[in-house]
């Protein structure tokens, strides 16, 4: 299987994103998820606890908000409430952010997830349980969000394939 679906819904929700909306690209790493929504006008705050690898050269400046948080230490802050049109996390799973992610997330906005499944560990790395989602874990967490996509499989082609779980849905509006 490949990311097709997952791209497919992706492109029609970005149809309607208005360059408004608000995005917290969340454990962004090099920016490459965020930097779509920066480079369309979107205000996009890019979290990591190191941002040397953030690539600030395709960003507009003027739309952007760098935090350098570690999250799972305690010395960060929390996650403004309703603050978020879209969250977007892809590789990253540290379990008691759920709630906060939840809350950041405006009503009517979306998350978009995406990280290793705990099938992830018969084939390569990571491996520890803490990292990787349990089969349902993710779409069991937002349940009474409208799905717009979720998917748990194989992505790509061995020995760069990942299992994976993928989840787009929209937060509901009260």
């Amino acid at each position: 299987m490949n990311n097709a679906e997952l791209i497919t819904q992706f492109d029609k929700l970005l149809d309607k994103i208005p360059s408004s909306f608000r995005v917290l690209d969340l454990a962004c790493g090099s920016g490459r998820n965020g930097a779509w929504f920066t480079n369309n006008g979107c205000a996009v705050t890019y979290l990591d606890q190191d941002l040397s690898r953030l690539e600030l050269s395709n960003l507009a400046p003027a739309n952007t908000e760098l935090l350098e948080w570690n999250l799972e230490d305690g010395s960060a802050s929390e996650l403004a409430k309703n603050q978020y049109d879209i969250v977007l996390v892809f590789n990253y799973l540290h379990r008691t952010l759920f709630p906060q992610i939840i809350e950041a997330i405006k009503p009517g906005g979306y998350i978009i997830y995406e990280t290793f499944t705990e099938q992830q560990a018969e084939i390569g790395r990571p491996r520890n349980p803490n990292f990787l989602l349990k089969t349902g874990e993710l779409k069991a967490i937002f349940a009474n969000w409208d799905c717009l996509h979720y998917a748990e499989d194989l992505f790509g082609e061995l020995p760069s394939a990942s299992y994976k779980a993928q989840l787009i849905a929209q937060k509901p509006k009260e």
